[in-house]
This record gives C-alpha cells, structure tokens and sequence, in this order.
C-alpha cells in the first residue's frame, strides 16, 4: 500500500477496505501511535504532576514533550501556552464560554460546524449578539463582508481554517488582520487542517486556535486542546471546569497560570502519549509533503467525479483552495443510498449526510439531505481514488439506464 512515508499498512481483515472518512477520524494510524499508548499503559501508567515518584515524572516528561511537538507545529515559543482537552469541540466551548458575556457581539462565517454553530446559540440565548455572514455556495467568505460587520461591541471573531463538508480554506490571515484593526480576538477551529496544512499561529494573527488529535494528527480520539498566542491576556478567559490540579494544593481557588488555570482533573495521558507519536510521524514526513499528496489525490479525485454524468461535486472544485475533503451528490439518488451501496458493494467507508453542519449545507444548497463526503488523507494511494471513482461511474450509470 503506497502511501506519504512508511504508513501503516491494512489488517488482513481490511486487505480490499478503502477508507475515505478522514475528515471524522484518520485510520489507519502510524503503528507507533499504538505503540506508544501500549508502552505508557504498560510501563508508565501514572498520573502527572500529582507525585513525584519516577513514573509520574515519566507520565510528566510525556505531557511536556507533546506540549512542544504541538508548539514547534503551530510555531509559538512556549509549550506552556497549549492547554489540553479531549477534542476540538471542548477547546471551542472553552474559548467561546470563556471570552464572551452577555451584550458582547460575535462573528461566524455561515460554513461553521456545530461545534461553533451550537454553543454559540446558546451564548445568543444568554445575551451574546451573534452574526452569521454569509459565505459564496463554493464556501467562500469575503473579508470585506466579514468586517462590514463588526460594530463596537464585537469582541470576537470565530472560523473554521477550512470546511468539513467542502473542504474550502477560509482566508484566516485577511480577518486576523481585520480582526486586529478592529481590537478583535481570533478564534480558529483548526479540526481540518491541523497536520495537513501549515499553521503558523502567530504569522496569521490567531489569538486562539482549537485542534483535535485524532484527525490529520493521527492521534488517537480523546485528545485535542487550545493554543493561546503569546500576547493574549489569559485573564480574559473563564475555565470551563474547575478541581485539582497537582499544583497550589494548599488552594481552594483554581490556579491563575497555564496550563493549570484550564486543565482540572486528571487529563487522557495514554491518548496524549499517542497523539505524541502521531505528531511525531507528521513532523517525519512534514506537513509540506502531507498537504502536496493531499493536493494530488484531491484534483484527481474532483476531476474524475466532474466527469461523471449525473454526479454534482460541491465546494471551490479546486485542491489548492480546499483539503482533501469532497463532496458530491448522484441524481435523483439519496446520499445515504450511494453510502450505503459503496460500502457493501465497494468495501469504501465514506460519509453521508449534514456532517455536523447544517449551515454549511444551506450554504451550498444541499440542505437538508446533505452530500456524499470522500475525506482523503495520508494514507490514501492513487490507486484507491481511482476504485473509488470507478465505484461512483458505476453507481450513476444504474441510475441512467
């Protein structure tokens, strides 16, 4: 199996599968992956921080070094400024509950998943003003519209790096500048591009990015957190939860310095040992190289769907402008139907329906019945694009007999 490196090859179980769902979850991870979280479980399996014996300044030496793996990738000096969490999802819900109060006005792009589109209407709800500008039906947002709506009250702006149902990159370098201009705080969610496209946090004016490390890290699941720049005043943000720490115990109040100050309880350290060796393997290969396979097996992906009869394909229909996430409808075919059918009668795991983003599918019209999502990643060959692409002729040729 031809992949970016020495990837991990499929089980024997899995010889013919071909898995296109790495905008949910990458699979297969790099071997080490599992290695890792095997050795911490098996010869570590300590909790960090909370004593000092050998093995939990061991469990400690893993947390650190991941925090530095995961700074040198999104270039900011101090490892200490990357607080952990279990997903993109609680590090968005941090930011968002932690920034905003009431009479506070916030601005989304009308591409966001749920994990922004959801606590953010429940802020709404609590007296936080909410705009939604409306992006292109390619999934692009023009700047000048974005800032068009900023007002004295605006406090925040929140994007995806790049969609999860078109794969289109938002121009986060043009609104961080805009946002700055206007004494505005960036938030990015970076679900879709951390570890497949280059993020230098502070060179795109980021305040605050969220990630998660079980897709293009190749982590496994559980694990995620967020970056705060340097220079953003960590007073502004409210822990999302509160408890011990392993530091200031003789304190009943939460620690005022990171990463304590936002990481209670006990954290995923076997999922953190992991997501370590997936950030290792990326750095490997460097995500320059992961980004031009990815481009690759994307255009040849959109051109061959394109030349299909009776297949639309949705978003920029361009890798440069997007991930190596596409989507696409069959006519007249439900996407459940055509996901249902490529599994059974392909073995090809796919994607159907809203994807967790019904404002994105109004956005390109496909709500509510949503699309078909092909989500390429490291893994993938030549080879499996074109059996996929075989797969969906077939299907649309049934549907025009």
């Amino acid at each position: 199996m031809r992949t970016v490196g020495n990837a991990t090859s499929y089980s024997q179980d899995h010889a013919n599968l071909i898995y296109l769902d790495n905008a949910a979850t990458s699979w297969p991870k790099p071997p080490e992956v599992t290695e890792a979280m095997v050795h911490f479980m098996v010869q570590v399996g300590a909790n960090p921080g909370r004593s000092a014996h050998r093995l939990s300044v061991e469990a400690a030496r893993i947390v650190y070094d991941t925090r530095e793996a995961l700074a040198e990738l999104f270039h900011i000096l101090d490892p200490l400024r990357i607080v952990f969490g279990y997903n993109v999802t609680e590090a968005l819900n941090l930011a968002l509950r932690g920034v905003l109060r009431p009479s506070d006005h916030v601005i989304t792009s009308s591409m966001e998943h749920n994990a922004v589109m959801r606590p953010l209407r429940a802020l709404e709800e609590q007296g936080v003003e909410l705009s939604v500008v409306p992006c292109s039906p390619e999934g692009f947002l023009d700047p000048d519209d974005l800032e068009a709506a900023i007002h004295p009250e605006t406090v925040l702006i929140v994007l995806n790096h790049a969609s999860n149902v078109v794969g289109t990159i938002l121009p986060v370098a043009e609104v961080g500048r805009i946002a700055h201009e206007h004494g505005a705080v960036l938030l990015v969610d970076a679900a879709q591009t951390a570890g497949a496209y280059p993020i230098d946090v502070q060179a795109l004016g980021i305040d605050l990015l969220a990630f998660t490390g079980h897709k293009s890290l190749y982590g496994p699941m559980g694990t995620g957190g967020l970056v705060i720049a340097p220079g953003f005043d960590i007073s502004r943000l409210e822990p999302l939860k509160r408890g011990g720490t392993g530091s200031r115990s003789e304190l009943e109040e939460q620690p005022d310095f990171l990463p304590d100050m936002l990481e209670a309880g006990t954290l995923n350290v076997v999922g953190i040992a992991g997501l370590e060796a997936g950030l290792r393997w990326v750095r490997a290969r460097g995500v320059e190289a992961i980004r031009a396979h990815d481009v690759s097996l994307a255009q040849r992906l959109i051109a061959g769907l394109s030349g299909i009869p009776r297949v639309a394909v949705y978003g920029p229909k361009d890798a440069e402008l997007q991930t190596a996430t596409v989507s696409f409808n069959v006519e007249r075919t439900d996407p459940s139907d055509v996901g249902l059918r490529l599994d059974e009668d392909h073995q090809i795991m796919c994607r159907v329906g809203l994807h967790c983003a019904p404002a994105a599918h109004r956005t390109i019209g496909t709500f509510p019945v949503g699309t078909v999502r092909f989500g390429l990643g490291a893994m993938n060959t030549i080879d499996q694009v074109d059996e996929a692409l075989a797969a969906v002729k077939e299907l649309a040729e049934e549907i025009g007999r």
